[in-house]
């Protein structure tokens, strides 16, 4: 077997023929580091460390920008496989001219991608030549799901937000990570609606006031100026949630992640739950 399971993630056996990978794509790196075969480059290495579920090898290197990487860096880098995403599928044409990639369409508006992030290990783990890899990584992440499952006392709707500024939230739908992560755990989320894929928090904060019963899950650091602002904010303290409390902190989350970002957040929304009990 390519790898044994060591805190639910593979290990390479030393000595395994495996070829060099680089990724472009964060999804796609914490997929291979579950896999034990962590990338010999990365994009945006140093955002990458801040939220990762899992951290690279100290000598990995940077290719600068997701959507500009550093081509003589990524050719200097020697890899065998380049791992990327739809996302980038504009510069696929100049990653082919270094070596092979492999992509997939992870995060579409409308679609789940729990599930499209967990059949990317088996897929992963095949082009990577170690289809075995994958049986035990997924076996560990779904008993963890269940033991995450089975500590959660209060089943209370749960809404997944992100704080732009003092006027302004992301919400995150069925569509999401987190939202897919959430049901994992016996969990829902009252947001109808899909996550806005933008890089703005598009939702008015009053559109909030819509889900009284629910608790508020606030994913990530809020600005320092927004975070004034709520404090003495009208709007803000008028939430029902607000008023009674019932608003839970979880750090920074790689929200475009892979399976081991999901297991993260639910760790992180389990343990916030309990301490709130």
């Amino acid at each position: 077997m390519a790898g044994a399971v060591a805190g639910g993630w593979a290990r390479p056996v030393p000595g395994a023929a495996l070829p060099r990978i680089a990724a472009i794509d964060w999804a796609m790196a914490e997929t291979a580091m579950a896999l034990g075969h962590a990338p010999q480059a990365m994009a945006e290495l140093i955002a990458f460390r801040r939220v990762a579920p899992v951290q690279p090898p100290g000598d990995t290197l940077d290719l600068g920008l997701r959507g500009a990487p550093n081509l003589e860096a990524l050719s200097l880098s020697a890899p065998g496989l380049i791992l990327s995403s739809s996302y980038y599928a504009f510069a696929e044409p100049q990653l082919q001219r270094i070596a092979p990639v492999f992509s997939r369409a992870l995060y579409v508006p409308g679609e789940p991608p729990l599930p499209k992030v967990t059949a990317l290990l088996s897929e992963l783990a095949q082009a990577l030549g170690t289809p075995e890899a994958a049986a035990p990584v997924l076996a560990a992440a779904e008993a963890e799901f269940s033991a995450l499952a089975a500590r959660v006392r209060d089943t209370r709707p749960c809404l997944l937000i992100e704080i732009g500024d003092a006027r302004h939230v992301r919400v995150f739908g069925h569509d999401s990570l987190y939202g897919g992560a959430l049901n994992a755990l016996g969990l829902t989320n009252p947001w109808a609606e899909g996550t806005r894929f933008a890089f703005y928090a598009p939702v008015p904060i009053e559109r909030l006031a819509g889900f009284p019963e629910a608790r508020l899950i606030l994913i990530g650091d809020i600005p320092p100026q927004a975070a004034r602002a709520l404090e003495r904010g009208a709007l803000w303290n008028s939430l029902a949630p607000v008023r009674r409390g019932d608003t839970h902190r979880l750090p920074e989350i790689n929200a475009f992640g892979g399976l081991p970002s999901a297991l993260r957040f639910a760790r992180e929304l389990v343990r916030a739950l309990e301490g709130a009990a």
